[in-house]
């Protein structure tokens, strides 16, 4: 099965992209991780290293694109489980010149879950940070894993703490630098978090990654090199989230393809906010990738501590989830002068939307041009001035598929009067004016009492409340309604907890009845992902015995 587009054999590949802006500007400033600062040059060199080494195991592409069908892989994968540095884009990069792909694993994993991964990947090499090397270690006994094993960190001359693993830093030295003229159709692989069901590894041709995902317009190298002269040297972009996560990965390649600095937190194996303020006061950042909420009020209480001057920072963007409306007011006022991007999408879609907020104005969220609502069978297409509940769903350059799974892959890439479209979850209806509204993921659907209760507007409701800190919303089974509105949220510290007739007081005041919660367990903390996404598992748990 081929691509159906027909510009699929166009656009931009990622390793020549950066070789190429290495090149026109090999001394200037590309990475700053770990106290050091690394020139084009010098990434470009480590890079060619991973590739050398990559390619000198046998590693790279198998087979082109054009033999396979969407949800296969042609090219060797190269997990990634480390935590945020110079090594991890390294490694992207020089999986990437070496024509493998690599791949996100998050380092929360368990033995279990890891050993999930190297199935269902099939990957044969894995980068791993040595503080993670008790569950590489512990799902190698679970599973037959990587042949390819290279251990970040340690000290000099220490052995690998995996059997059969090799010091990245001494294989690095020890490797002929190698670059392989890859296509615009070799992969990017993502996977997606797995907060509501096992993680799905995304594939998506590099090209149209790079203009679905990243928003980048131009569509070839050249075009690019011209764009990046506008922005040289002055964009300095933090990523904030581990890169283990989709929009910390963006974000980087924005920065990189907009010929700009790529700046790593001091901070990384948790979201310190006070840790990333001083970096951006450091080396005068000019854009911050957070994710939503959870970053978001972390940042406000640390800028609140001590003053900063963070005159060089312009934009923050929010991507995976959305600042709440009081969140994102805050942050106005307390970083003058800075526009605030919520951007909406996911692994399955790229941007979806876009909302823009400064101090002069607030669009909303804007859909792509190319957004469209399905109907519910995902088989049609539902007309603008039907206002029934649909799929959010887009075309033009989305991924392929999901990687060894053709099922998945054609109910959430679908082809519809010809056309293939991306439907990744989101519950949306047209407006009246003829915008779309995003109602929420349809995994945060509770049908209570027979009626739809979007968890994400419940969520926002009670994070508008003065003494909630942070909410998750999911429903628990219940014997009439078949399931009822629960909710788990932590407090201020300067608050007390308010009481459950008090929260529904409150939110009756913007919601429906059916949509109030019935059951509200306060926990000291809402757990997340280091990338800050819900744990709707342990949510559940929570209210499973809410008293307790």
């Amino acid at each position: 099965m081929h691509d159906d587009r027909d510009d699929a054999g166009g656009g931009i590949n990622l390793a020549a992209a950066f070789r190429a802006l290495a090149e026109t500007d090999p001394s200037g400033p590309c990475l700053i991780a770990g106290g050091r600062e690394f020139s084009w040059h010098e990434v470009a060199e480590r890079a060619a290293r991973v590739a050398g080494l990559l390619a000198s195991n046998g590693l790279g592409c198998f087979t082109e694109r054009e033999a396979l069908a969407n949800w296969e892989r042609g090219q060797n994968l190269v997990g990634i489980m480390a935590y945020n540095g110079h090594e991890y884009l390294e490694v992207m990069l020089g999986a990437h010149a070496a024509r493998c792909a690599p791949a996100n694993f998050t380092w929360r994993s368990t033995a279990e879950e890891l050993a999930h991964l190297f199935g269902d990947s099939g990957a044969e090499a894995l980068v791993y940070d040595r503080a993670l090397a008790s569950v590489v270690a512990g799902a190698l006994e679970l599973a037959d894993g990587p042949r390819l094993l290279l251990e970040i960190g340690g000290a000099g001359g220490e052995a690998p703490a995996v059997a059969g693993a090799v010091p990245y830093e001494a294989a690095l030295a020890a490797t002929t630098p190698v670059w392989l003229d890859g296509r615009p159709d070799d992969l990017y692989v993502l996977y997606t978090g797995g907060t509501t069901g096992q993680p799905k590894g995304t594939l998506w041709r590099q090209a149209d990654f790079v203009a679905g995902a990243l928003g980048v317009r131009a569509r070839s190298v050249e075009e690019l090199l011209r764009s990046a002269e506008r922005t040289r040297r002055r964009l300095r972009g933090v990523p904030a989230p581990p890169l283990i996560h989709g929009a910390a990965q963006w974000n980087a390649w924005s920065t990189w393809l907009g010929g700009g600095t790529v700046v790593i937190q001091s901070v990384v194996d948790r979201f310190d906010a006070a840790d990333v303020l001083d970096t951006i006061e450091r080396h005068r950042a000019t854009a911050l990738q957070i994710v939503g909420d959870a970053f978001g009020r972390p940042l406000l209480r640390a800028l609140g501590t001590r003053p900063r001057d963070l005159g060089s920072l312009r934009f923050v963007t929010s991507g995976g989830t959305v600042l709440s409306p009081e969140v994102r007011a805050e942050l106005q006022r307390l970083l003058p002068g800075v526009t605030i991007l919520d951007i909406m999408g996911s692994s399955e879609s790229g941007r979806l939307a876009v909302a823009t907020h400064d101090a002069g104005r607030s669009t909303g969220f804007v859909p792509s041009a190319a957004a469209v609502v399905v109907d519910e069978a995902r088989r049609a297409l539902v007309p603008v001035g039907d206002d029934h509940a649909g799929w959010l769903a887009t075309t033009g350059p989305i991924p392929l598929g999901y990687l060894g799974d053709p099922a998945k892959t054609a109910a959430t890439f679908p082809t519809i009067a010809g056309t293939r479209y991306t439907v990744p979850g989101d519950r949306a209806r047209w407006r009246p004016d003829g915008t779309i509204d995003v109602l929420g993921r349809d995994a945060a659907v509770i049908n209570s009492g027979g009626e739809k209760v979007f968890a994400e507007e419940v969520e926002a409701g009670l994070r508008a409340h003065p003494a909630i800190e942070d909410a998750i919303v999911i429903g628990r089974p219940h014997p009439t309604l078949g399931n009822e509105v629960c909710a788990v949220v932590s407090v201020l510290p300067e608050h007390d907890a308010p009481t459950l007739d008090e929260l529904r007081g409150f939110l009756g005041r913007s919601l429906a009845r059916h949509k109030l919660p019935r059951v509200v367990a306060v926990r000291p903390i809402v757990q997340r992902s280091p990338a800050g996404k819900a744990d709707y598992t342990w949510a559940r748990d929570q209210v499973a015995d809410p008293d307790r």
